[in-house]
């Protein structure tokens, strides 16, 4: 039996992962700024389920919400942070506020819940932190700039995380899905206002809708990750991912190649 805290457990794979644990019997801290999301769950599975209404960009109430689950479950075991949304908008389109609200759910919601478990899992000595990535953490799309810097940043401390904790029995996973039939795209989505300047770009972007993977599918890939002995840093979710990065890397080795006399000479030795 393992205790789940899971944040945005109210939509998308928060919600199927959150009942995909309790329905095999694991306990799960549900968080979500929405009230009464999880009425229902707790209706069916009682007190293996702790309902909490909070924002994650909010840290003190992080701290308090993290302090009630380990009153409640005496414990932490897998750590979820699921909780984010997307951001559309070419970079010069960003406002100062929708860029700084995006990083203050997507990277620092997820710093914040991260600090805050911390201190329990090394007196543990174990515990599994998942990071809800993204493909676009390792790769760019235009008119997604601050939804990339989001989960490139959180990439780039998770990395980090990963080495810091692991003499402390604490294993790390960053969960990198690709398009899949959540509110992402749709009623969570945030769109910047388009500036005229852009429209050529924004036609040249349009492509065909593709084939988006079901949520709950990723129900039996969550199960295997957090019950792994060696579980993975990095995990694509979907079958697309993996070509375009095997291209996208390729690329990038060769320009740095292309460029090496260059780099070479900018040492100055």
């Amino acid at each position: 039996m393992k205790v789940w805290l899971i944040t945005g457990a109210s939509k998308g794979f928060g919600r199927e992962w959150t009942e995909a644990a309790l329905e095999r019997g694991d306990r799960v801290a549900a968080l979500s700024r929405t009230a009464g999301a999880f009425d229902e769950l707790v209706s069916k599975y009682d007190d293996a389920v702790l309902p909490l209404q909070i924002d994650v960009t909010d840290r003190a109430a992080v701290n308090a919400a993290v302090a009630q689950v380990i009153e409640h479950f005496g414990r932490i075991d897998v750590v979820v942070n699921n909780a984010g949304y997307g951001l559309f908008g070419m970079v010069e389109e960003v406002s100062e506020q929708e860029a700084r609200d995006q990083l203050e759910v997507n990277l620092f919601g997820a710093l914040w819940v991260t600090q805050a478990v911390l201190p329990q899992l090394r007196a543990q000595g174990n515990g599994h932190i998942v990071q809800v990535s993204s493909i676009a953490g390792v790769f760019s799309l235009p008119g997604l700039g601050l939804y990339n810097a989001s989960k490139f940043a959180l990439e780039g401390f998770t990395a980090s995380l990963a080495a810091e904790v692991k003499a402390f029995g604490i294993k790390v996973t960053l969960v990198e899905p690709a398009g899949y039939a959540t509110d992402w795209a749709g009623p969570s989505a945030v769109h910047a206002d388009q500036l005229a300047a852009y429209e050529e770009v924004r036609a040249g972007m349009q492509r065909p809708a593709g084939k988006r993977g079901d949520p709950s599918a990723t129900r039996g890939a969550i199960l295997k990750v957090v019950d792994a002995e060696e579980p993975p840093l990095r995990i694509f979710f979907g079958p697309g991912p993996l070509p375009v990065i095997k291209n996208e890397y390729a690329a990038r080795l060769a320009e740095w190649e292309a460029w090496d006399d260059v780099s070479q000479a900018a040492f100055g030795v």
